[in-house]
């Protein structure tokens, strides 16, 4: 069968947006990256408290990732089936009210915790989280893509990369706010474990109902909408089908690290920290990810030379900064009840010090300076950067495999830096010249993160049998692969290379 070219944009599509960039629609979808980034790291939260309330085994509570991503990955397969056998929904409804009907879902899933915490069913929380997942898909099938086109194309990634670093900026609250609320503030001795899950999930539900009366009535543009077209024609251009085992690959090999993180910096040889000690190291290879998007929104957009060299300095810095203050936080000082005459500063002052000295966080510093000067040779050019950055993630595990110690350690933690911008570049490239498929295409791509169910398996059956160093080969070959499609793949079968995303 001969590839098929990417379509050329809808001409329902008003050419307005080709140089206007909508910076009040786009602040607004900036907080349904944070808020899904923020819920989604809640499961983790929720597994330990599900367990202890539930009585479960680890297998049982892990249910609840498989609940949560397994509604991604069927919400999309709903939604492709019914764009090929119907047409397109969003073509029909627009992007709009396609984020409009993924927070009401989500708004419904969130409610449905109040019953299942009365009922004390899990069986009903997995339902509840499974429509929540269900919300989180169409949100995503409906606002990555709009991010691309709230501005020029050639701007497509960095609006994205900023979306995503606000969503990162979510995934590094939510466990801090989420242990509070769940395991502090709304936990009673004399209720139900799983009782305080109920007042922080109405309040999602509360916060979605609003984001989508706010959705409902701001004016936004209408991209790419009113061409209703049946068929799977967005699965036969080649670019498409390659990225979307690009992002397979990419989530995959993004989670597989950040699940593995803690037993690896277990082992003696590595750095021998306990799972209290681990588990905020897991928080700094998510951090880097936030320190690479935003560095990636200001690299990838039209500001001028000068002005990105300024920033792309004092981002890392300043994000370097608040990783330090945040693994250095005396948390259980602060949550302690009755704190009495705790000087909470003097303590944070002192954690800053023994995260320097003792815990050697300074050594995390010349991977952000790595992540700078790359910055550089990719040239600001979407392509590009994906392939050096994803590159580097492939050499860092390779050392991390065969190394020992701290050399190590931050190589594997500094892998969050260079993960950063798979999701948005993979993402912006595949959908690229798509005009009016751009959200069937999207679904495809969602469904892709099934990639982070299937990975971290194959990865333990390698670490239980070859050990957890040698199982680094899993995410290494999935970014090898990432590489490929920044270097060659997203060009496949296009007319012409693309000069601008090379």
């Amino acid at each position: 069968m001969a590839a098929i070219s990417p379509p050329a944009e809808s001409p329902d599509s008003p050419p307005a947006t080709a140089n206007r960039t909508y910076r009040g629609p786009f602040a607004i979808m900036t907080s349904l990256f944070f808020l899904w980034g923020f819920m989604t790291v809640f499961n983790d939260i929720l597994i330990p408290r599900f367990k202890e309330a539930f009585e479960l085994s680890y297998f049982q509570a892990m249910l609840v990732q498989f609940a949560f991503f397994g509604a991604y990955f069927t919400g999309a397969l709903i939604y492709f089936l019914i764009s090929a056998t119907g047409g397109d929904p969003i073509a029909k409804i627009g992007y709009k009210n396609g984020v409009v009907l993924g927070l009401l879902i989500s708004a419904a899933g969130s409610a449905l915790f109040w019953p299942a915490a009365s009922a004390e069913s899990y069986g009903m929380f997995l339902g509840a989280l499974f429509v929540v997942g269900l919300g989180f898909a169409m949100l995503q099938i409906a606002a990555n893509p709009y991010v691309t086109i709230l501005g020029p194309e050639r701007t497509a990634s960095s609006r994205l990369n900023l979306a995503q670093g606000f969503n990162s900026v979510g995934t590094t609250l939510g466990p801090l706010i989420g242990g509070w609320l769940i395991f502090q503030y709304f936990a009673s001795s004399d209720a139900h474990g799983a009782d305080s899950v109920k007042v922080p999930y109405m309040g999602f539900c509360v916060v979605f109902l609003v984001l989508a009366f706010v959705f409902f009535f701001i004016k936004l543009p209408h991209i790419g909408e009113g061409k209703i077209e049946r068929g799977a024609r967005a699965l036969r251009i080649p670019h498409v089908s390659l990225g979307v085992l690009a992002i397979f690959m990419y989530v995959g090999g993004e989670v597989t690290v950040g699940s593995a993180l803690i037993s690896f910096l277990g082992q003696d040889d590595i750095a021998g920290f306990d799972e209290s000690v681990a588990s905020k190291y897991v928080a700094i290879y998510w951090g880097g990810l936030l320190i690479g998007r935003f560095m990636g929104s200001v690299e990838l957009s039209d500001l001028p030379k000068a002005r990105k060299q300024v920033l792309l300095i004092v981002i890392p810095l300043v994000a370097y900064v608040f990783l330090w203050a945040a693994k250095s936080a005396p948390l259980e000082a602060i949550r302690a009840e009755g704190g009495g005459d705790t000087n909470i500063l003097a303590l944070w002052f002192a954690n800053l010090r023994e995260n320097w000295v003792t815990y050697k966080f300074f050594l995390y510093l010349p991977f952000v300076g790595l992540c700078w000067l790359l910055f550089q040779f990719g040239r600001s050019l979407a392509g590009r950067t994906l392939f050096i950055f994803s590159t580097t993630a492939v050499v860092l595990l390779l050392v991390a495999a065969v190394a020992k110690g701290d050399l190590a350690m931050w190589c594997v933690i500094a892998v969050g830096l260079f993960s950063s911008i798979g999701w948005s570049n993979t993402f912006s490239l595949a959908i690229e010249g798509l005009g009016h498929l751009k959200s069937q295409a999207s679904s495809l791509l969602v469904m892709a993160i099934l990639g982070g169910a299937i990975l971290p398996p194959i990865q333990g059956f390698m670490a239980d049998h070859a050990g957890i160093q040698l199982s680094f080969i899993v995410p290494m070959l999935a970014y090898a692969y990432v590489a490929f499609y920044g270097a060659v793949g997203h060009r496949v079968g296009r007319p012409r290379p693309d000069a601008d995303h090379a």
